[in-house]
């Protein structure tokens, strides 16, 4: 009896580490650097939370341009990587065409859907993350006038400009919003320079709070903002301790989440397809509120997002979707 309790533990401990070894994970970012401390990055925590959790390593791969994004997904599939985490609504094609080829294989696109019964995909609610941190501009302004920084010129940006006007002028109905999108290329999410001069000529004309969509070229938005004693707002990773006391929030996006859950479901055996739309009431965007910005937060400033977050989890509050019009009610 006791040697064949001692067989049984060794073949539950082999099937253990064979589950194990079916999970190999890989991550192709989008492009614009895996430290950009913004999009990427978020995507980066995610996996190294789920390395140091379980001890089981992953590949990652830097696109420089948009073709390198499908031959890494391909060459990851076709090595026998599994889950393949793709972050980028520009990789949309490329898992339409490698997840049909590889139909064993899991794959997770963040930031746009395709359907394929083995794609999962990660979408987020970024005018109700947006709505949140416009409060905090519009309240924040003392001029009347805020900014918005863009990367690409794409639907995805005009939704995040979208839902942070609409929180702007529910805080101060009468407030100005200046926009502008860096390019309409991949090098838009990479050119900090740029995103610098468009924050100086926002505030030459009176912007006193920028919030910056751009990836690595928010860092230059962030910069300029500080350097003219002006107040910014970051995305994605909460980027409040860049230059603490200027950032005055975070647009907080649980990118993330979605790598981290992908891995983990795959090694329990729990990964699901379809479409997973994370918003306020998700926790899956957020207004980051810590040490390094906690004073510029007033009482009545925290107050105002408590409120707008509860009223939208409740319905009360509808966040108006740019994508589902291509528009922005004013």
């Amino acid at each position: 009896m006791k040697k064949s309790l001692l067989t049984l533990l060794a073949v539950a401990a082999m099937s253990t580490t064979a589950l194990a070894a079916d999970v190999k994970p890989a991550l192709v970012y989008g492009t614009g650097g895996k430290f950009d401390k913004s999009f990427n990055e978020a995507a980066y925590n995610g996996a190294e939370k789920f390395k140091a959790e379980t001890g089981i390593a992953y590949r990652d791969f830097e696109p420089t341009g948009d073709t390198q994004g499908e031959q890494a997904i391909r060459n990851f599939a076709s090595r026998g990587f599994n889950p393949v985490v793709a972050v980028s609504f520009a990789w949309t094609s490329a898992i339409e065409k490698v997840a049909a080829e590889f139909p064993d294989t899991k794959f997770i696109i963040v930031d746009s859907v395709v359907d394929k019964p083995n794609v999962r995909s990660v979408v987020y609610k970024e005018e109700e993350g947006s709505y949140l941190v416009g409060i905090l501009a519009g309240m924040a302004s003392k001029s009347g006038k805020v900014g918005f920084v863009g990367g690409m010129d794409i639907p995805l940006i005009r939704k995040f400009e979208c839902g942070y006007e609409q929180g702007a002028r529910a805080a101060k109905a009468d407030v100005e919003v200046f926009q502008n999108m860096t390019g309409t290329t991949g090098a838009a999410w990479n050119d900090p320079v740029r995103g610098g001069e468009l924050t100086k000529n926002q505030i030459d004309q009176g912007a006193d709070v920028i919030y910056a969509a751009a990836g690595a070229t928010g860092l230059g938005v962030l910069q300029t903002a500080a350097d003219n004693k002006k107040l910014s707002i970051g995305v994605d990773s909460n980027q409040n301790h860049l230059h603490p006391g200027s950032v005055l929030t975070s647009m907080v996006k649980r990118v993330d989440l979605a790598v981290y859950n992908a891995y983990n479901d795959t090694k329990n055996d729990k990964f699901t397809a379809g479409v997973q739309a994370l918003g306020v009431k998700e926790d899956g965007v957020g207004a980051a509120i810590d040490d390094n910005n906690k004073s510029l937060i007033t009482p009545e400033m925290q107050a105002a997002v408590d409120k707008a977050k509860a009223d939208i989890i409740a319905g009360t509050v509808k966040v108006h979707d740019y994508t589902s019009d291509n528009a922005c009610p004013k």
